[in-house]
C-alpha cells in the first residue's frame, strides 16, 4: 500500500535516523536516496523496500518526530507543575527536540517544510497546533501567576520563535549547557527567579 511503510527487519529506524541527519546537514534536496542508504551501509536501492520515495522518508521523518515531541510535552503538561517549573520543563525539552544527538527532525521539518506535499503539511498543522496549545496554556498561567505580562498569541510565538532560532546559534561543545540555557531562557521569559 503506498504511503505505509513496509516492516521487514530492523533497518527503518537507522534508516530514518540517517536520512534525518543527512537532510538537516544537507537539506532535502541536496541528499540523495544513494546517500541515505550508503550512511547505513546499505545498496542504493534497498531503502526504497521500507520506503517508496525520498518524500516518504522525509514525512516520516517530521511525522514520527513532531509525534514523539508532542508525546514529551503532553507528559509535562500532565504532571500538573507550577508555572515557571513548567515552563522550564517545556523549554528543556524543546531544546532537546532540537539540539540532543539523534533528533534531527524539528530543524529538518523548520528547514524543509516547503518540500513537503500539501497533505503531508496539514498533518503537520495538525500536531503543531496542539503542540503550540500547551505552550499557550503555559503562558497563560504563568501570566495569572503574574510572572509575564503577555500571554497572546504573539508572545507564544516569540518564545517558540527564539527557541527555534538556537538550532542557529548554539553550540553544543560551548559553555553554555541545554540545562543552564534552559534555567537562563525561563529567567528572561519570567524576569528572573523570584
Amino acid at each position: 500500500m503506498a504511503g505505509t511503510p513496509r516492516t521487514e527487519g530492523n533497518r527503518r529506524e537507522p534508516l530514518l535516523r540517517a536520512a534525518a541527519r543527512l537532510f538537516r546537514d544537507r537539506g532535502y534536496r541536496g541528499t540523495t536516496i544513494r546517500d541515505i542508504a550508503g550512511a547505513v551501509g546499505m545498496r542504493s536501492g534497498s531503502p526504497h523496500y521500507h520506503f517508496a520515495t525520498k518524500h516518504e522518508l522525509l514525512r516520516a521523518v517530521i511525522l514520527e518526530g513532531m509525534r514523539a515531541a508532542l508525546a514529551e510535552l503532553e507528559a509535562i503538561d500532565a504532571r500538573g507543575l507550577a508555572p515557571r517549573a513548567a515552563l522550564r520543563a517545556l523549554v528543556r525539552a524543546h531544546l532537546g527536540v532540537i539540539h540532543d544527538k539523534g533528533r534531527d527532525f524539528a530543524p529538518v521539518m523548520l528547514s524543509e517544510f516547503r518540500e513537503l506535499e500539501p497533505a503531508t503539511r496539514r498533518e503537520i498543522v495538525t500536531l503543531r497546533d496542539r503542540y503550540e496549545r500547551i505552550w499557550q496554556r503555559a503562558l497563560e498561567r504563568l501570566r495569572a501567576a503574574g510572572r509575564v505580562r503577555r500571554a497572546d498569541r504573539y508572545a507564544r510565538l516569540f518564545v517558540l520563535g527564539a527557541l527555534n532560532w538556537t538550532s542557529r546559534w548554539y553550540r553544543p561543545r560551548g559553555a553554555l549547557g541545554l540545562d543552564r540555557l534552559a534555567e537562563e531562557f525561563t529567567d528572561f521569559v519570567c524576569g528572573g527567579r523570584r
